[in-house]
């Protein structure tokens, strides 16, 4: 391929790159506060969530990217740049997905880490900040990283509204040289190195998390430990996550 061409593609890869990013943010943003409103006390924050988990899930993100460039705009009179609609369309439907990771996540702490909170006074705010999340948080990982490298693929649905992500570059390339096998093996390797890059970062967070689980995070027990130790003399060994 000539220079021109390869920058064509490069500018694909970075347009792919910065998708990736926004959307992420907004479906992480997104996952964690429907995931949280699932497992509130009162039940219609607990219906309004789970109508939103289903509604998302259960729709196609082409569609929903087709919905929110061409409908939005009969619908509201305004139109969204091409990267800020696919970032809409795909934070929104890969944050159904995530918050049902951070749901299940949340529901398997052990109760009894919940109920050492509420016999403390924690407020249910104090209770999923210092007691909830740091133990839930790092078992979300493995999943959220497989929603990210789906999230990669999934940019490449953003071509359709003629978006110049990296699968349109790369097509566009294709109709220059008339070589579909030689763009489109480069087009794969493109993916699949973003997609190691992101798994490599994601099992460092996620070992970096574990490793500080029982260190730092606050838990129901502490407070009784510590007040042991003032006293009796005895050390409070541990402090960590039951």
């Amino acid at each position: 391929m000539t220079t021109g061409l390869w920058e064509l593609v490069l500018k694909g890869a970075w347009t792919t790159l910065q998708l990736l990013v926004l959307s992420a943010l907004l479906a992480a943003a997104v996952s964690f506060l429907v995931g949280m409103a699932r497992t509130h006390r009162r039940r219609l924050v607990r219906f309004l969530a789970g109508f939103y988990t289903e509604v998302f899930r259960g729709t196609s993100a082409l569609v929903m990217i087709f919905w929110v460039f061409f409908v939005l705009p009969l619908a509201f009179g305004w139109q969204l740049v091409p990267l800020w609609a696919g970032t809409l369309a795909l934070g929104l439907t890969y944050g159904a997905y995530g918050s049902e990771i951070v749901r299940g996540a949340l529901n398997a702490v052990d109760p009894a880490q919940r109920e050492g909170g509420v016999a403390l006074g924690f407020t249910p705010w104090q209770r999923m900040r210092l007691i909830l999340l740091p133990q839930a948080v790092p078992e979300m990982i493995p999943s959220f990283s497989n929603l990210l490298v789906e999230l990669l693929k999934g940019t490449s649905l953003v071509s359709v509204m003629g978006m110049g992500d990296l699968a349109f570059s790369g097509n566009l390339v294709r109709l220059a040289l008339q070589e579909s096998a030689q763009i489109y093996t480069y087009v794969l390797l493109i993916y699949f190195v973003i997609a190691f890059l992101l798994t490599r970062l994601m099992r460092g967070l996620e070992k970096r998390l574990k490793a500080g689980v029982g260190k730092g995070a606050p838990t129901a027990a502490a407070p009784r430990e510590t007040r042991r130790a003032e006293t009796t003399g005895v050390g409070a060994a541990g402090g960590g996550v039951a």
